[in-house]
């Protein structure tokens, strides 16, 4: 497990560094903010296409391959990035990255394969805690490779750093992580028909419940995928900020996730379960992002991020572990690519519509229709889901395998 948290560790903190970075890099090639969305979707289009693909790999030639080919991957594309010299380039080179981003569910499949049932919110939040160290490192070391002038940024640098770890990431791997699936269920897995296995993840996500998971999940990337695209932007415009103040801002976000998906996820869900954490957060991420554009101050516009950053950092755990507590051993790769997908497909439609908003109605609008989109995810969630996952509960496949499998 340790190992795992260290690859992806390393392997965030190299996505984390172009945060901060892309939006003012879009508008170095006199991209505007609608194409900056663009610019931030085409990353996640790729993912959301390769995911299953990846996911469906992992499940029958093993988790590790997956994992060391991505990040391989990955590498070439930071490389690309760094020596983009126009706007095509510069899409590019995302688009390979989203191509190669099958290590991410690979990594929550994988920490399907090493935990049980009753540790796996924990172990869920684990993965979060690498994403949340990788978003407070990497923005920061972005940050300040790039520099604090919108106007005269380094973005170069930044791109040749993340490439370094993601090599880096690949080598820890190579020489630390064992495969976690066994030969006997990556064989049984090869000789399943394609039209067996689509029929297996569409019966999954009929199972009761998990496709108003699938759904809360969506809406929530959608709403902070958008915040995470538009507010490079905004805070140049309302505060004059460049890539490095947007970097510590960023790694104060990932401090905050870290903190609490590391630290508090597991007796968080113990506390409430993860049901009532999806609805706390919905509300929280419904407050932080709707006060964003009434802050007047930065020590206000750091409060609104942590009630915000709290609401994401809740969700996301919350909603794969009981999406995995569903789903039968055999098929979490896939599965987990399936639900990875979902929540890609979120981080495409998501920045383009909040570029789109940004452009068309004003810096403010992404986060007054991201405040009511998490409303609507509010009533949801208490109307609907405590019903729905509580028939779930008394169907959990994972339980009719036998404890080799």
């Amino acid at each position: 497990m340790l190992a795992l948290f260290l690859i992806v560790v390393v392997d965030l903190i190299g996505f984390g560094i172009i945060i901060p970075l892309l939006p003012f890099y879009g508008e170095h090639f006199q991209a505007d903010p609608q194409t900056v969305g663009l610019l931030m979707a085409s990353y996640s289009l790729a993912q959301f296409i390769s995911a299953p693909i990846w996911g469906r790999m992992s499940d029958r030639a093993g988790r590790r391959p997956v994992l060391l080919m991505s990040l391989a991957g990955a590498a070439l594309a930071y490389l690309w990035l760094a020596f983009a010299d126009s706007l095509w380039m510069l899409f590019a080179a995302r688009l390979l990255g989203g191509l190669m981003a099958g290590n991410i569910s690979a990594a929550f499949a994988y920490m399907a394969d090493i935990t049980t049932k009753e540790n796996r919110a924990k172990g869920m939040g684990l993965i979060g805690a690498a994403f949340g160290i990788g978003f407070i490192l990497g923005p920061a070391i972005g940050g300040i490779l790039a520099g604090p002038d919108p106007m005269a940024a380094d973005y170069r640098s930044p791109a040749m750093a993340a490439a370094a770890l993601s090599l880096a990431a690949l080598l820890l791997a190579f020489v630390r992580l064992p495969e976690s699936l066994s030969p006997e269920i990556r064989a049984r897995n090869a000789e399943l028909p394609r039209a067996r296995r689509l029929a297996q993840f569409g019966d999954a996500l009929k199972l009761p419940g998990v496709g108003l998971l699938m759904l809360l999940g969506f809406l929530a990337t959608f709403v902070f995928a958008g915040l995470e695209t538009t507010f490079a932007m905004w805070s140049r415009r309302a505060f004059g900020w460049g890539p490095e103040q947007n970097g510590w801002l960023f790694a104060y976000v990932g401090l905050i996730s870290a903190a609490i998906q590391g630290g508090l996820m597991g007796r968080l869900a113990k506390r409430f379960g993860e049901r009532a954490l999806i609805s706390q957060g919905a509300a929280a991420l419904a407050v932080g992002i709707g006060a964003i554009p009434f802050c007047a101050q930065v020590w206000q516009l750091y409060l609104a991020m942590a009630v915000a950053a709290y609401g994401f950092s809740v969700i996301n755990p919350a909603f794969n572990s009981l999406i995995s507590q569903r789903t039968p051993d055999t098929d979490q790769g896939g599965v987990m690519g399936v639900t990875r997908s979902a929540t890609t497909l979120a981080r495409v439609l998501g920045p383009a519509w909040a570029g789109l908003l940004f452009a068309w109605m004003g810096r403010d609008w992404p986060y007054f229709s991201g405040a009511l989109v998490m409303a609507a995810v509010l009533i949801l969630a208490v109307v609907f889901l405590a019903r729905e996952t509580t028939t779930a509960e008394a169907a959990t496949p994972g339980d009719e395998l036998s404890p080799d499998q």
